[in-house]
């Protein structure tokens, strides 16, 4: 049976077919011709079963990757960055603080570099660009700023490693936060360095009534990562619920807040999360 199993899964990368249709044939294959009902599909089955229990953390992560790209689509990201932009980017070198800024509070809803660097990526890279920063220190800046997502909860990878060790999760997401926060200041003070040395511009100067404008606006994005964390520490929801929970925040502010997120955006997100 083995060998046939390998024999199975080479066809199917001569054929050119997807890898996990032919992981899927080739397993089906095996079970079929297995000895044995311990072998057979009979084992698959109970198998499946008992995996149910552990491999339900792992359904937060299409939660999350689904409400990072609801978020992207519906302009949350744009009002994630103007708060950031009115709160640090009047210091020296201010769009380089923002786009760290930006990088935290984003972390702190999705748990991915990825969607980190595809949403505010392109925007921090053009608004440093339009201010006079060098590309290569603009890229250097949001791809450094990106990889606190994965440290900072709720952290993908440490969903992962959670579900193969064991550990717990929510212990896990309290130790990220520390180490996150103090990367994010390392990045501001070499921007800081950086910024003096190559004489970048400070960022317009808002006044405190255009500060609170734009912390009322984005004040419901804001919350996304409070209700999250905060519902993971108290024990309220599990990291699989807050995914979910995640999901379905994300998706009312930008249809019933914000206003920026039609069907036919909704359905692309969802066939790109699929």
């Amino acid at each position: 049976p083995l060998t046939v199993f390998l024999l199975c899964f080479i066809l199917t990368f001569i054929l050119r077919l997807p890898i996990a249709l032919g992981m899927l044939m080739s397993s089906i294959f095996y079970c079929l011709l297995a000895p044995g009902p311990a072998a057979g599909l009979q084992m698959a089955a109970r198998q499946f079963l008992s995996s149910l229990n552990v491999k339900f953390i792992l359904i937060a992560v299409p939660l999350f990757v689904f409400a990072a790209k609801v978020m992207n689509s519906g302009a949350v990201t744009e009002k994630i960055f103007k708060f950031a932009n009115n709160l640090v980017g009047r210091w020296k070198g201010g769009m380089g603080h923002v786009n760290v800024v930006a990088s935290i509070i984003f972390s702190g809803m999705t748990g991915s570099a990825v969607a980190d660097a595809s949403g505010l990526g392109i925007m921090e890279i053009e608004a440093m660009r339009k201010h006079g920063y060098d590309d290569s220190f603009s890229c250097a800046i949001t791809a450094a700023s990106a990889t606190i997502g994965p440290i900072f909860p709720p952290s993908i990878p440490m969903i992962f490693y959670a579900m193969l060790s064991g550990a717990s999760i929510g212990k896990l997401f309290i130790g990220g936060m520390i180490p996150g926060i103090l990367i994010g200041l390392a990045l501001m003070a070499y921007i800081a360095f950086i910024a003096n040395k190559r004489d970048y511009p400070r960022g317009e100067k808002y006044t405190l009534r255009q500060f609170i404008k734009s912390t009322i606006i984005a004040f419901p994005a804001l919350m996304t990562p409070v209700i999250l964390l905060g519902g993971i520490y108290t024990g309220v929801v599990t990291p699989t619920e807050a995914g979910a929970l995640a999901g379905i925040y994300a998706l009312l502010i930008s249809v019933l807040v914000y206003r920026s997120l039609g069907l036919k955006q909704l359905l692309e997100v969802i066939f790109e999360t699929a």
